[in-house]
């Protein structure tokens, strides 16, 4: 991950976890719908961590979450 875009990156990780919550499913159980470790999705939620996800990750967890992909990317 480029070092420019780890603010980036951050704010993808705190739309998942919105969005997760607003699903009203544990870390767990997205990890589970979506093949990963709970603790990549952890690191990925988790603003002081820098992990990146790649766009088959992400597009994964926004079906998983019935969300557009976008969302994770639009700025707010």
């Amino acid at each position: 991950m480029k070092k420019q875009y780890y603010e980036r990156y951050k704010k993808i990780g705190l739309k998942i976890s919105y969005y997760r919550k607003c699903n009203g499913i544990t870390q767990e159980q997205l990890a589970e719908k979506i093949s990963k470790d709970v603790s990549f999705i952890g690191a990925v939620e988790a603003p002081n961590v820098n992990r990146a996800v790649s766009l088959d990750t992400l597009f994964d967890i926004a079906e998983a979450l019935k969300v557009s992909p976008y969302k994770f990317l639009m700025d707010d």
